[in-house]
């Protein structure tokens, strides 16, 4: 975390002196699209334990700071935002008799840091870029099952495509995020890494305002 502060700082203080830049901040929601095949897990004997299924991914929130600099034609847009999400999983419990099925809830956080290039043809902006994820942190009630752990890449990434509105100071956008990573790969079980057949993808709404002429 320390590593990608550090890494917005950079980005904030090598901005040629003379773009136009404004700094700020903003708030918004998501709501992740997925559907992914179920994973069968087994214990460490190789017989069938848990059939895991995604039940429902909920909105998710984000909040942060926002560097936006006219470069010429070109609009350059850093920022770094806080990202917490939460998803419920359906689970069918195959270690006794009769197969028992429940729902379990796993939130986790990251810190994004989005890379955004565009053109501005106003009141609109048109923005794609690369996307970091760092890992903070997570809970999850899967661990009342055993041989669960969580294994985390502390930093995954992704891509995004914006459409933007600037009216005055206040800046309102819609995305698209798609992810270079399978869903759930964090997923371990007796040592086994599991994770869904897809990679995640998000539509994300937020609205913020900007300081600067």
């Amino acid at each position: 975390m320390k590593k990608a502060l550090l890494l917005f700082l950079l980005v904030t203080v090598s901005i040629p002196a003379l773009a136009q830049l404004k700094l700020g901040l903003k708030l918004g929601l998501s709501s992740t699209q997925l559907d992914a095949n179920e994973i069968n897990i087994s214990d460490p004997g190789g017989n069938p334990f848990l059939k895991l299924n995604l039940e429902e991914a909920r909105f998710g929130i984000h909040a942060g700071a926002v560097i936006q600099a006219q470069l010429g034609a070109f609009l350059l847009q850093p920022e770094i935002l806080f990202n917490s999400n939460r998803v419920d999983y359906r689970v069918e419990d195959l270690s006794g008799p009769m197969a028992v099925s429940s729902i379990r809830t796993e939130k986790y956080q990251y810190l994004d840091i989005p890379f955004l290039l565009g053109i501005r043809a106003k009141p609109f902006r048109f923005q794609a870029g690369p996307e970091a994820h760092i890992f903070i942190n997570s809970s999850s009630e899967l661990f009342d099952f055993s041989g669960y752990e969580q294994k985390f890449e502390q930093a995954t990434f992704g891509w995004l495509a914006s459409l933007g509105l600037d009216v005055w100071n206040l800046m309102l956008d819609i995305r698209y995020e798609g992810n270079f990573s399978k869903f759930g790969d964090h997923l371990t079980f007796n040592g086994q890494q599991y994770s869904f057949d897809k990679s995640r993808s998000r539509i994300l709404v937020s609205a913020g305002i900007l300081f600067g002429k």
